[in-house]
């Protein structure tokens, strides 16, 4: 009988360290659970939002018949604060955007204007972008805007990802739902979908050429694609990008536009 105990106890502990192994190492995929879905958008944000932000970038729209490229240099403080400077082509260059808590001026210096950007007019395209003033004004964390849930697994690019559900709890924001896939190592995004209320999808992003900068994983390439626009979509490069900056106040001020 002792003996019988014995393998019983070796058999249960066998089958109980195995699944431990296998079972382990996948905490967080557990299908519709809000808890670790959480935890996952927490590990999200921690490697795309920052205290500030110094980047260099370039943005090439495609048309129906040709592209153009446009490059910036932009300074970003938390969520409330962002400078950006367009440096060319030359009929860009010297044109600023200025977002201070929750506003947005634009400096045009054709005609040496500075006017200010506020409601409907937030959606409409940032230079002929897929992008809009309102894609460019939210920088809050993800996890502070969404209630998320997880939706299942799959893969990307021979990446096992997991999707994520995200409905907003938050009345000011642009995408009341967002679908999102999520590299289940690095915990970045590599697609993106965003809804309407109505379910409608507007927009598609893809994020590529995904590197490690300083402690994070960043996407040094987003493909953005505007679905109820016509073209074949605007590709964002970050060429530079450093992270917790010391930025001089001036930078986030109305004098700057000038």
């Amino acid at each position: 009988m002792n003996h019988l105990l014995r393998r019983y106890k070796k058999s249960l502990f066998t089958k109980l360290l195995t699944a431990f192994i296998i079972g382990g190492a996948t905490t967080f995929p557990v299908e519709g659970s809000c808890q670790d879905g959480k935890a996952i958008l927490n590990r999200v944000d921690q490697n795309l939002s920052s205290r500030n932000q110094i980047a260099e970038s370039s943005m090439t729209i495609y048309g129906r018949r040709s592209s153009r490229t446009i490059t910036a240099k932009s300074w970003t403080e938390g969520d409330q604060k962002s400078f950006t400077e367009y440096l060319s082509p030359a009929s860009e260059a010297g044109t600023k955007m200025l977002k201070l808590q929750g506003q947005l001026w634009i400096y045009t210096p054709a005609a040496d204007r500075t006017i200010q950007i506020s409601g409907h007019l937030l959606r409409q395209s940032v230079m002929g972008s897929d992008l809009s003033y309102e894609d460019m004004m939210d920088d809050r964390k993800l996890s502070d805007v969404y209630d998320v849930t997880i939706a299942g697994k799959d893969t990307i690019d021979s990446r096992g990802v997991i999707i994520l559900e995200l409905t907003a709890n938050v009345n000011d924001i642009a995408y009341y739902r967002q679908k999102m896939w999520v590299d289940s190592e690095r915990f970045i995004p590599l697609k993106q979908e965003m809804y309407a209320r109505s379910g409608q999808l507007l927009k598609r992003a893809e994020m590529k050429n995904i590197k490690r900068v300083e402690n994070r994983w960043y996407p040094s390439l987003v493909i953005y694609k505007d679905m109820l626009k016509e073209g074949k979509g605007t590709e964002f490069r970050t060429n530079t990008i450093s992270f917790d900056q010391q930025i001089p106040d001036h930078i986030f001020s109305k004098a700057s536009l000038r």
